[in-house]
C-alpha cells in the first residue's frame, strides 16, 4: 500500500498555518475536549470516523483515504495526522496493522486501553492496575472527587484542566515503566495505559 497523495502548494499562493488533523473513532469524548485546544495558533480539524471503521487497523486506513481535497494535507508545511482510538474489542493483530500502518504513513497514535477515559482518570488517581473496560474506569471516575456527574456527551475540558500536569507526569511515568519492561504499548496487554498525554503535550506546545 503506497503513501497518500500529498499535495503540493502552488507557487505564489500564501502559506498558511499548519493543521493538526485528528481523526476520532468517537463522536462525542474525544471530540468535544480536544476542540478545547484550537486556538489562533492551533489549527485543528477533527475527523470523526463512523462506527463500520471502528477497528483500529480500519480507521488507520480511512484516515490514509479521507485526506485529500477535503482536507488538504500538507506535510512538508507541518501538517500532522493523529489517529485516536481505544483498546475496545480490537485483536493484538488489529493493533499491530494500525501500528505498522501509521508508521508507514508517518501518522501519530493516541491510543488508550482500555478506553479514553482513563486519561480523564489520571487527572485524579494514578491507575497502575489493569482496568476491565471502558465502563469501569467510568465508574472510577465517577467517584467522590473525581468527576461524579460524567457522561460522555459532558464538557469536561475547565474541570480538568487544572490537573492536567498531574496526567501528564502519571501517564509518562506509566509508558517509561511499560518499556523498562520490553511492553509493547499499542496492544491489549499494556494496559493501563494512554499515549492521549503525548497528544495534548503536542497541542500544547502548538498553542
Amino acid at each position: 500500500m503506497g503513501r497518500i497523495k500529498e499535495l503540493k502548494r502552488e507557487k505564489g499562493k500564501r502559506k498558511r498555518n499548519p493543521v493538526v488533523y485528528l481523526v476520532c473513532e468517537g463522536e462525542e469524548t474525544e471530540i468535544r475536549y480536544f476542540k478545547r485546544f484550537r486556538t489562533r495558533g492551533c489549527h485543528i480539524d477533527i475527523i470523526p470516523i463512523t462506527s463500520q471503521y471502528k477497528a483500529a487497523d480500519k480507521l488507520v486506513q480511512k484516515a490514509r483515504a479521507t485526506m485529500g481535497h477535503n482536507h488538504p494535507y500538507y506535510p512538508d508545511e507541518g501538517d500532522v495526522i493523529w489517529c485516536v482510538f481505544d483498546r475496545d474489542d480490537n485483536t493484538d493483530e488489529m493493533l499491530r496493522r494500525a501500528r505498522q500502518l501509521a508508521e508507514r504513513e508517518g501518522y501519530r497514535l493516541a491510543y488508550s486501553n482500555p478506553a479514553f477515559e482513563l486519561w480523564y482518570l489520571l487527572h485524579f488517581h494514578n491507575q497502575t492496575s489493569p482496568i476491565q473496560d471502558c465502563q469501569t474506569v467510568i465508574r472510577q471516575l465517577k467517584q467522590k472527587g473525581k468527576l461524579p456527574q460524567y457522561e460522555k456527551s459532558h464538557e469536561v475540558y475547565d474541570k480538568l484542566l487544572p490537573y492536567q500536569e498531574n496526567a501528564l507526569l502519571r501517564a509518562k511515568k506509566r509508558l517509561e515503566t511499560l518499556n523498562e519492561k520490553h511492553q509493547e504499548i499499542i496492544c491489549r496487554g499494556s494496559n493501563p495505559v494512554t499515549t492521549a498525554a503525548e497528544l495534548v503535550e503536542y497541542l500544547n506546545s502548538r498553542r
